[in-house]
């Protein structure tokens, strides 16, 4: 970056060593501000923060104990139906010779309902699909969660460059006020112009103020987001520049995209076809097995007796449970069709996001590097006398528009790669 001071009787290497120490106590200060707002962790690479979310976020949490959920239930729709212990005493009572208990009959029998029709074997399958879709969930989770977090991580990173860019913005604004001031001094500017760079510096420093509250803010997001308490007291090393640009052909009208946002829609549609199942084979009448054995007190004996009981589907056929069953077979088959429409739109749109952020990012650069060759002929030039204040505060907030411009494209590079990456199922600039 180029910075400017004039000093009466100051040479213009002494000026350039001037302005080194102002930029260097500028951020300084910005770096003890931001260690007492930010809180004391120490900057991280985006694996290790990556790391430390799998086992603090609560989101990832969440997914998690629901495939422990569904695992448990699939586990339950395995088990066999219990049978039934009865007893029954008939004759313990009454009158003439049933008068007390020597004529009592008691019957000890044991019950199973027998699930016939493939009722159990539509459960399990069931239990498992809901089981597959739990943990089809818990990788589109993890992979929207790892997206959302490259984002946020690199809107930290962001925030702290602007902090930086300000910063020296800061510094070059105060060193054109001095050198106004000394021209001002030197009866060579009006007066106007020391007031037109005061509010210049003026507005600058604003600007860096504003831009280290939201670097508070952005690590205070990322930080929430990973699920610890304390922020973050910064990002890095730099997704931003670690993230070389790279062109990115656009994919073919006929190509198939296949994500886990399609792998969880297909694993419900499964779901919904067991359940659909189940409800079918739920109309099918459950019998029960009875077996059991009696005492006879008055002859002093026992035997054996069976029996068979056959629910009679009268008023409940499960047609309500079946009709709702297949209504939700009909939601899934609609979500699944519209998640490869949206999957397939969004690879489209991330790819020429990505190709165009490369484009860009390269015409960014050139206008920083022209901006700054600007600034720095503008600053001679009005050592010189030969350049109005007006240009000059014109080149300086160019420069910084220009920097903070390329910052932006680098930004919506990073988004739209990181979204290519959650399209296609993996954690960006991770796997």
């Amino acid at each position: 970056m180029f910075g400017l001071s004039v000093y009466p009787g100051v040479g213009a290497s002494a000026r350039w060593r001037l302005a080194a120490l102002g930029r260097i106590g500028l951020i300084a200060g910005a770096v003890c501000h931001l260690a007492s707002a930010a809180g004391a962790e120490a900057p991280q690479s985006f694996p290790e923060v990556f790391r430390l979310a799998e086992r603090a976020s609560p989101r990832l949490r969440e997914a998690e104990a629901q495939v422990g959920v569904a695992a448990g239930r699939s586990q339950q729709a395995a088990a066999w139906l219990n049978p039934q212990l009865g007893i029954e005493i008939e004759d313990f009572a009454g009158t003439g010779p049933y008068r007390g208990s020597s004529q009592a009959q008691t019957t000890v029998s044991l019950s199973e309902p027998l699930e016939l029709g493939g009722q159990r074997s539509a459960r399990v399958a069931a239990g498992r699909a809901e089981l597959a879709t739990a943990q089809a969930r818990r990788v589109q989770v993890r992979i929207d969660f790892g997206f959302e977090l490259a984002i946020a991580y690199a809107a930290a990173e962001a925030t702290r460059t602007r902090v930086s860019l300000m910063e020296e913005d800061l510094v070059r604004a105060r060193e054109t006020l001095r050198s106004t001031t000394a021209l001002v001094a030197a009866g060579k500017e009006a007066e106007l112009r020391a007031l037109q760079a005061d509010a210049a510096a003026s507005a600058a420093e604003a600007d860096l103020e504003a831009a280290r509250a939201d670097d508070v803010a952005a690590l205070s997001s990322l930080s929430s987001l990973v699920g610890v308490t304390d922020p973050f007291g910064g990002v890095g090393p730099s997704l931003l520049i670690a993230t070389r640009p790279f062109a990115i052909e656009p994919p073919s009208p006929t190509a198939s995209v296949t994500g886990p946002a399609i792998v969880t829609a297909e694993a419900e549609h499964e779901t919904a076809e067991r359940r659909l199942q189940v409800e079918q084979r739920r109309a099918i009448p459950t019998p029960s097995l009875t077996v059991g054995a009696r005492r006879l007190a008055g002859d002093d004996a026992t035997v054996w007796v069976a029996g068979v009981s056959i629910p009679v589907p009268l008023f409940d056929r499960n047609r309500g449970g079946i009709a709702a069953a297949r209504a939700e077979l009909d939601a899934a088959g609609a979500r699944l069709r519209a998640t490869r429409l949206d999957t397939a739109a969004a690879w489209r749109s991330a790819s020429a996001q990505a190709a165009a952020a490369h484009s860009r990012q390269l015409a960014a650069d050139k206008a920083e590097t022209s901006a700054g060759e600007a600034y720095r002929l503008a600053g001679i030039g009005y050592d010189a006398g030969r350049t109005p204040l007006y240009e000059l505060l014109t080149t300086r907030r160019a420069l910084t528009d220009a920097q903070l411009r390329s910052l932006d494209t680098r930004l919506a590079r990073l988004r739209a790669e990181a979204s290519l990456a959650r399209i296609e199922g993996r954690v960006p600039f991770i796997e």
